[in-house]
């Protein structure tokens, strides 16, 4: 029996269903897209193939530009504030003795909840009567349009996806800081080391390797980032949340140019993919 489970094939029946789904629905609809690509394909299902001229349609399109202009920019800002409390949070949880299930449950908590409610209660959080202009109204400090000013926008819906998602990255980076022997930190403490020398020579080195994973994940997702901008602006005000993702929506279900939507869609695909191959190159150096 030992003999039969350590064979290759019985090893490839077990995870075989998984590869049928993965490449029903991963592997399949991304072939499917990229041939889309090629046709003018609408909402009747007629399509003649034109070859590259979406491509060129998409050099010369000022909205996609802008999109990715917009979503670089939300990248920027989404990654690094993510980063930031993940880290932060899973280092108190770390330290945390007495009720640590209940707190990591309920900083997880934001994570499972919907993304529609979550949408509505940061509407009026960020509503001009909402809780921060209350706030901010006691202080004698002037009302904010944190939906409605192109300035401030992109930072207001990054802060409502950190809320959302942090949770997630949150939990690896912890089971980073558990696979760390404690005998490094002990001995570090008896040499004198202080609570930031331990964490910049021993803890960040030590979880580099946790923080690459984390980046990646995170970036991927902010590249992808469709619920916050649909539920609070609508690619609002003045195309100031204007997405990749929003625009492939725009021009598929929208204006039902399936084929320039797959478009968009390949060029995102190739955008995601150099970029990690980048943070690869530079973030996980020496690690791999």
């Amino acid at each position: 029996m030992r003999q039969r489970l350590r064979d290759p094939v019985t090893g490839l029946l077990f995870v075989l269903p998984v590869l049928v789904l993965f490449l029903i629905f991963r592997i399949f609809p991304s072939l499917g897209a990229a041939g889309m690509s090629l046709t003018n394909w609408n909402i009747g299902g007629e399509w003649d193939f034109i070859g590259a001229d979406n491509y060129a349609r998409l050099l010369d399109d000022v909205n996609f530009w802008l999109s990715l202009r917009v979503t670089l920019v939300y990248v920027v800002i989404y990654v690094p504030l993510t980063l930031l409390v993940a880290l932060g949070t899973a280092l108190l949880l770390n330290q945390v003795v007495f009720l640590r299930g209940l707190f990591r449950g309920m900083l997880f908590l934001p994570y499972v909840t919907s993304f529609v409610l979550a949408g509505i209660i940061w509407r009026w959080i960020y509503e001009f009567d909402g809780l921060i202009n209350g706030l901010l109204a006691k202080a004698d400090l002037g009302p904010v349009a944190f939906l409605e000013q192109s300035s401030v926008v992109l930072p207001a819906l990054a802060v409502v996806s950190v809320w959302k998602g942090f949770g997630y990255s949150m939990l690896i980076l912890l089971a980073g800081l558990k696979s760390i022997p404690s005998s490094y930190l002990e001995a570090a403490t008896v040499d004198g080391a202080s609570a930031w020398q331990r964490f910049r020579r021993i803890t960040l080195p030590l979880l580099k390797p946790t923080i690459f994973f984390v980046v990646v994940i995170e970036t991927i997702s902010a590249f992808q980032t469709f619920d916050t901008v649909y539920v609070m602006t609508g690619g609002g005000p003045a195309r100031a949340t204007y997405t990749l993702i929003y625009g492939i929506y725009d021009h598929g279900f929208r204006s039902f140019d399936f084929g320039y939507a797959a478009t968009w869609g390949m060029v995102l695909f190739a955008i995601v993919l150099i970029v990690s191959l980048v943070q690869r190159r530079f973030l996980d150096r020496g690690n791999t």
